[in-house]
């Protein structure tokens, strides 16, 4: 029996629903200050990262809608410091700094910085940012090492440390952190960018227990707190009874062998809780394909949450009802020294979409055909011959997601653990001495089906300056697979043309590397040329059930050729022609043309 929630004082729903509104806010106003005054376009235009507001025990009250990817590390990096110094060790002033994977963190370029909030010299709250570094150190520029075999390959590993002391900078430790990577003025500026953001977290905070009193906030944010969680519970105890089994490859390789890796996930809902077990997933491999924990139970809860109640206000009371179960020692559960740097930003999207494989034929109506779940990690770094100065970046891709029973899957949207931004061409032109030759659909890349997978891009670069690229990405060999008997989408590529070349090979083909899409450290000369292809997602429903108006509508966008639509939609063909022909005399006719 599930303990009745407690009640902490009578607090009316409008107070609750303006609180919870309020928290979210200062969470984004905090990521707000973040992306205006960060360094890195990883931030100030992908926006890869996330801000969260705390309680004084350190129970999380409020989350802006930023990185899912970060949903378990906002809370266990938190509980981590907590377990290890205590609560009393956050003083005024004191800001605590975090990135290591086996510390509660999901992967190490994440970076989390924390401080508590006090009022009249009480603790009344605690504010976290958590950051994707471009520059980490280690083997690789941007941090993705595709063939790392340890967590120390990744960068430098930093346990829960107080970066600042009662409101002094730790020299020290500053010289310390930026003397280990290519880009100290730029991580420096990340960094003080997400110091800043406590800053911001914190003011707003105190104008909230200022108005309510510190005994009036308690109540509310324990109240609402419990509300959350027996909101989970409702949406949970609508799912259908029972446990749902998905087991299946969804790794490609692991950047040392490359050999694919299976992940088996048994999703039981048992009244007004869902259960997780990874019992039965490969063992941890060699390479860094490895999840932690947190970053597989941030995968589960991004699963979850999208087959339950969006409006569910963002708390720790809302996970309460949610149990992951992830044995030590698999690919789901890494333990010490293995390389996770992949695990969290390749492997969880993938987990999150074999969530809904398993749960598709009980909710059909809730989840998604697989997309090509890669962001097309390609990392680079080298000295820009406009400045002198080295530079360290990384690419984050748009991905097509699967169709759903609702719609088309999306076309270049990064994957369901970021949120992110697909970043403007011309800040990678800017910043970094690229051109740009094509950035456009991948046309024809979604699978087929009642609802079609959405369409993946394809970037063909140019270097103006000799360059150091490592790349992890996925995708490559295991097809996004469609649901109820939708297509499958299509495979990604990294592929290269150095100068004198006729024309493109992967990696492994040209430079012998172990695996096409996981590598370290490969130099390019000026004047080579890469094209990045993301493939499409998986389709939803049978191909022979599309509508012909859909069909009409893709071919006039140009989503695909004329021999696609024939050769995938045959029956409904003559018919998407001739319809295609009507609205386009229909768009003649209400234009200047």
């Amino acid at each position: 029996m599930n303990a009745p929630a407690k009640i902490f004082g009578e607090v009316d729903p409008v107070t609750m629903t303006v609180t919870a509104n309020y928290l979210v806010t200062v969470s984004r106003e905090m990521g707000r200050a973040m992306q205006d005054t960060a360094y890195s376009p990883i931030f100030n235009e992908a926006l890869d990262f996330s801000c969260a507001v705390f309680d004084d025990d350190g129970e999380m009250i409020g989350q802006g809608e930023f990185c899912p990817a970060q949903l378990g590390a906002t809370t266990m990096a938190l509980r981590w410091i907590i377990d290890e110094f205590g609560l009393d060790s956050l003083h005024e002033g004191d800001v605590y700094l975090h990135n290591d994977p086996y510390s509660g963190m999901n992967h190490l370029p994440e970076h989390m910085v924390v401080k508590a909030v006090f009022y009249e010299g009480e603790r009344v709250g605690i504010v976290a940012c958590i950051g994707h570094m471009a520059e980490v150190g280690g083997l690789a520029p941007g941090g993705f090492p595709g063939d790392a075999q340890e967590v120390f390959h990744e960068g430098l590993r930093i346990p829960p440390v107080k970066i600042i002391k009662r409101g002094v900078e730790d020299k020290d430790l500053w010289r310390l952190i930026l003397a280990n990577g290519r880009t100290p003025r730029v991580t420096a500026g990340d960094l003080r960018a997400m110091i800043g953001s406590l800053h911001v977290g914190s003011r707003r905070l105190l104008e909230l227990v200022r108005r309510h009193g510190v005994k009036r906030f308690k109540e509310i944010k324990e109240a609402l707190k419990d509300y959350s969680e027996r909101r989970m519970r409702a949406a949970i105890s609508e799912l259908p009874r029972g446990t749902f089994v998905a087991h299946e490859y969804i790794i490609d390789n692991d950047g040392w062998l490359d050999e694919p890796g299976r992940v088996r996930v048994a999703m039981t809902v048992k009244d007004d809780r869902i259960v997780a077990d990874f019992t039965g997933s490969d063992p941890q491999r060699r390479g860094s394909c490895n999840c932690t924990l947190v970053a597989t139970v941030s995968a589960v809860y991004n699963a979850v949450l999208h087959m339950t109640d969006p409006d569910i206000p963002s708390n720790a009371g809302r996970y309460r009802p949610i149990e992951v179960i992830a044995p030590p020692g698999t690919v789901v559960n890494a333990v010490f020294p293995a390389a996770t740097v992949g695990g969290n930003s390749e492997v969880h999207p993938h987990i999150v979409t074999l969530i809904w494989k398993a749960m598709a034929e009980a909710v059909p109506d809730k989840v998604g055909a697989a997309g090509s779940e890669t962001a097309m990690l390609v990392t680079y770094g080298g000295v820009d011959p406009r400045t002198g100065e080295m530079f360290s970046n990384l690419i984050l891709e748009g991905q097509g997601y699967g169709g759903k029973a609702v719609g088309d899957g999306w076309d270049v949207i990064t994957v369901p653990n970021s949120n992110c931004v697909v970043s403007p061409i011309e800040v990678y032109e800017t910043r970094y001495p690229l051109l740009h030759h094509e950035f456009s659909l991948n046309v024809g890349s979604g699978g087929a089906g009642r609802m079609r997978g959405g369409l993946g891009s394809i970037r063909n670069i140019e270097l103006r300056a000799p360059m150091t690229f490592s790349c992890y990405h996925s995708s490559e060999r295991i097809y996004p697979w469609g649901l109820f008997d939708g297509d499958k989408g299509t495979l990604s590529s990294f592929k290269v043309m150095p100068p004198g070349d006729a024309d493109y090979q992967n990696f492994k083909q040209r430079y012998g590397v172990r695996c096409a899409g996981k590598f370290t450290n490969v130099h390019l000369d000026q004047g080579a040329r890469l094209m990045l292809t993301v493939g499409g997602g998986g389709g939803y429903g049978k191909a022979s059930e599309r509508d012909v108006d859909m069909i009409a509508v893709d071919l006039l966008e140009g989503f695909y050729d004329e021999e696609h639509a024939r050769r995938t939609y045959p029956a409904q063909f003559d018919a998407a022609m001739k319809r295609r022909g009507e609205l386009l005399a229909e768009l003649r006719a209400r234009s200047d043309w």
